[in-house]
């Protein structure tokens, strides 16, 4: 299934299923009870947003051991592979849709794109095992974990600097057609590949983090976990496009505003 959340030109706001070049409208909501209408409408003619709203993002830092190796060999930090995973949260007014600007904070010396697989919740989850805890996943988007440098670094904690109005783009749908542990990602900035990775280099792969994260935090649905970048960040400035791409979920692009 292709689910998007999208916006029609009365500025109605509605959950649609993307068949070929085409939304289906649905009544009710994804994440409970919903039903196919026999409404429908033209992608091109619908504003695509944010796929769900979730209540909190939880992210994995570090978890590409190739992100770990350009963290020392070209950030210079001192970032060692971690023995069980490094959860950060992102708060909802981090969200933004698809073809959203990013708004650069002033202030500012570096921000950067980080190009992840989102996972989507489906279901209440709370102690979930690792056996079973694909059981709870809707299915999966593209998310740039969008990072303000200084704060990070100068904090000595991440909240601030990953934690910025908009700072974390996700779209343009969500979808349970791909394979989550052999998937490519990329990165594009103004047309120009920067990151080309893939989802089977994750240190702690998407179970074992349902597992860690509901052991003390109750994932609601909608709620999303950001896997984690490969190597490749870099910094970007007002006016470049980022562009993240999963095959089989499409195109994230947002502009630096």
């Amino acid at each position: 299934m292709k689910y998007v959340r999208a916006e029609d030109g009365n500025s109605v706001i509605f959950y649609g299923i993307l068949e070929g070049d085409n939304v289906i409208k649905l009544e009710g909501d994804i994440f409970g009870d919903y039903r196919r209408t026999d409404e429908s409408a033209p992608l091109k003619d619908l504003k695509l947003l944010a796929p769900c709203v979730p209540s909190k993002i939880m992210c994995a830092g570090t978890n590409y051991m190739s992100h770990i190796k350009e963290c020392v060999e070209v950030m210079h930090l001192d970032v060692k592979v971690p023995e069980k995973p490094l959860i950060f949260g992102k708060g909802p007014n981090t969200l933004a849709d698809p073809e959203q600007g990013i708004i650069y904070p002033t202030g500012v010396d570096r921000v950067d794109f980080e190009g992840e697989l989102g996972v989507v919740i489906g279901k209440r989850c709370k102690k979930a095992a690792k056996e079973t805890a694909m059981e709870y996943v809707l299915g999966y988007t593209c998310l740039n974990d969008v990072s303000a440098r200084d704060m990070q670094w100068g904090d000595g904690q991440w909240t601030r600097g990953k934690g910025l109005d908009t700072f974390c783009p996700i779209g343009p749908m969500i979808t349970d057609e791909i394979d989550p542990f052999n998937s490519p990602i990329y990165t594009r900035v103004n047309g120009e590949t920067l990151q080309d990775g893939n989802t089977n280099d994750l240190i702690f792969g998407i179970p074992e983090l349902i597992e860690f994260i509901s052991e003390w935090i109750t994932l609601e649905p909608g709620d999303i976990i950001a896997t984690g970048t490969p190597a490749g960040v870099a910094p970007v400035k007002v006016g470049d496009v980022i562009e993240i791409e999963i095959p089989g979920i499409g195109i994230l692009r947002n502009t630096m505003v």
